[in-house]
This record gives C-alpha cells, sequence and structure tokens, in this order.
C-alpha cells in the first residue's frame, strides 16, 4: 500500500513538474518573441473590433428591433423575419440576379488576371513589363463613382462617344444605361477593367517562385511556348487559383454595393436588383433593421457553406485548400 501510495504520489508530481516546465517554456518563448507579438497585436485588436465584437449584431435579425426601445427591451420573434424574406416575391428576383451576376463574375472576371498574368510573365523587358503594369493597377484606385460617371459619358445616347460611334456606321444608338439586356456585361467589363490589373499581383508573385530549370529543360525537350505554359506554369500556380476560388465563392453572394447602385435605374431594376441594394433600401431607407439584418445573416450562412463545401471539393481533388 505505501508503496503504491509513493509511486502514486511520484506520478503525481511527474505530471505537476511536466505542466510546470511547459508553462515555462510558453513564457520563455513569449518573452524572446515579444516584439513579434507587439507587432501582430494592431491587426488582432482590429479584427477583434471590427471583426467579431459585432457578429453580437447578428441578434437583431432574431428580434422586432424598436429604436426606442433599445437593442435588449426589443421583443424576440425567432425566425420570423427569415420566413418573411423566403416568403417575400422578390425573393427569387433577388437570388436570381444574384447568383446570375455572381455566375458572370466567376466565369468571365476570375480567370481575367490569371491569363493576364500569363501574358505578363512572357515579356522579357523589365522596363515595358513594369510600365504595362503600372498602367494596368491605376483604375484599381479609381473610385467606382468615377467609373459609373466614365461609363455615363461613354454610353449614353445624349452625345456617348459610343452610341455617336455607332450612329455613324449603323445609323442607330443603343441605349446602354437603361436596357436590361445590356446591364450584366456592362457590370462586368467595368469590373474587369477597374481590378483585373490589381488581381494580378497575386498570381505574378506566384509565378516568381517557379523554378527557371524547368523551363530550360523543356526547351531542350523542344517544348513550345504553349506547352510550358500548360506543363509548368499552370501547375506551378494551381493552388494558388484554388485557393483564390475558395474564397471566391464565399462571396457568391457579394456583388458590391456600390456598383450597382451607381448603375440601378427603375429601367433595368428588374436585372440589377440584388441583395447588396435591397438590404440597403430595407435597413437605411425604410428602417427595417432587423429584417435587413436577417438578409445579411442569410447571405453570411451561404457565405460559409459554400466556401466548407468548395474547400472539402479542393482538398478531394488532391489540392490543400485552405485548412
Amino acid at each position: 500500500m505505501k508503496q503504491g501510495a509513493a509511486l502514486g504520489a511520484a506520478e503525481i508530481s511527474a505530471g505537476t513538474s511536466f505542466r510546470r516546465s511547459r508553462r515555462e517554456q510558453r513564457f520563455r518563448r513569449l518573452k524572446r518573441d515579444k516584439w513579434l507579438y507587439i507587432l501582430l497585436s494592431p491587426g488582432l485588436l482590429y479584427f477583434l473590433l471590427f471583426k467579431y465584437v459585432p457578429m453580437w449584431g447578428v441578434l437583431l435579425a432574431f428580434k422586432d428591433y424598436q429604436p426606442f426601445l433599445g437593442f435588449w427591451k426589443s421583443s424576440w420573434v425567432g425566425l420570423e423575419h427569415f420566413r418573411t424574406f423566403f416568403q417575400n416575391p422578390d425573393f427569387f428576383m433577388l437570388l436570381r440576379n444574384t447568383l446570375v451576376l455572381s455566375l458572370y463574375n466567376l466565369v468571365f472576371f476570375f480567370p481575367a488576371p490569371i491569363i493576364l498574368a500569363l501574358l505578363l510573365n512572357e515579356i522579357r523587358l523589365s522596363f515595358y513589363k513594369r510600365t504595362i503594369q503600372t498602367l494596368i493597377y491605376v483604375p484599381h484606385f479609381i473610385s467606382m463613382v468615377i467609373v459609373a460617371s466614365i461609363s455615363y459619358v461613354f454610353l449614353t445616347t445624349q452625345g456617348g462617344a459610343v452610341n455617336e460611334f455607332l450612329f455613324t456606321f449603323t445609323g442607330r444608338k443603343i441605349d446602354f444605361l437603361a436596357n436590361p439586356d445590356w446591364f450584366r456585361p456592362m457590370i462586368i467589363l467595368q469590373t474587369i477593367w477597374k481590378e483585373c490589373g490589381w488581381g494580378t499581383i497575386i498570381f505574378l508573385a506566384a509565378l516568381a517562385g517557379v523554378d527557371v530549370e524547368q523551363y530550360e529543360a523543356a526547351v531542350v525537350d523542344g517544348a513550345s511556348r504553349w506547352r510550358q505554359t500548360w506543363h509548368i506554369t499552370l501547375p506551378a500556380i494551381r493552388s494558388t487559383i484554388v485557393i483564390l476560388l475558395i474564397l471566391r465563392m464565399g462571396t457568391i453572394l457579394d456583388n458590391g454595393f456600390e456598383q450597382i447602385y451607381l448603375m440601378m435605374n427603375a429601367l433595368n431594376r428588374e436585372v440589377a436588383e440584388v441583395f447588396d441594394t435591397y438590404v440597403y433600401a430595407l435597413g437605411i431607407t425604410q428602417g427595417a433593421f432587423s429584417y435587413s439584418t436577417a438578409v445579411g445573416l442569410f447571405k453570411s450562412v451561404i457565405g460559409v457553406v459554400l466556401v466548407l463545401g468548395t474547400n472539402w471539393l479542393a482538398k478531394k481533388s488532391g489540392e490543400s485548400g485552405l485548412y
């Protein structure tokens, strides 16, 4: 009995010593890397204050929020706002418009920076390459208000450059700004012109890490530039493409409020109204804070599901994924 008690005491003592040793190691690491943690703290505070703390506000989606009663005294209604939203006749119209625009972005805009990065990677003269990069980066820094104004100046039927050109050669004009059939192509072209160049930064960084010796070996084997791109360049940046695609799927229901709102009018509203503008119209202009919060929460949940699903498919196909 005494021997068993002694063994038990020894095990407890050893466990206590091990935990104390682990705590001391952690403290030493913290002390050693304290400046790295201090450098990291502003970013952590940013995400804590502006990303995680505001998540408490999603409870508005389950309340009938009244400003004069306040957050806590407003009555709890559960899933009532979600039922109202799903039964709304505009729900399927909003879902269709949002998904179609997102599909257009995925098909036409997502590959555009990849193709442009591959073309820039083929330029051997660094001066021309830097010049072209600077020129295609500039639109990213232009306000969307300016982009909408430029679009109006070029596309309006009242003296717009594009319509004047069409009238000269065809004798007729096209009302691009009011015709619903032209709204989605116009939005996609704006997005490509504004963001395509900026999107090449990540892909050019990935291309910079490709081993040059692989290209040299391919040249010796007689591979053309297209074969080198297909068998060396694209596989080298495939993981980057997959990760960005996964992140893109998380924003599949986000089309950007500002751009849509600026280009939308009474004549193209049937194809232009999306969840972002709908939330603004109800939450800001009509004061339906709880209802608009429910719509925003619905978008977020769908985004999380799509990210998890896309990441699962990526890992099943042999890619590393996000986690």
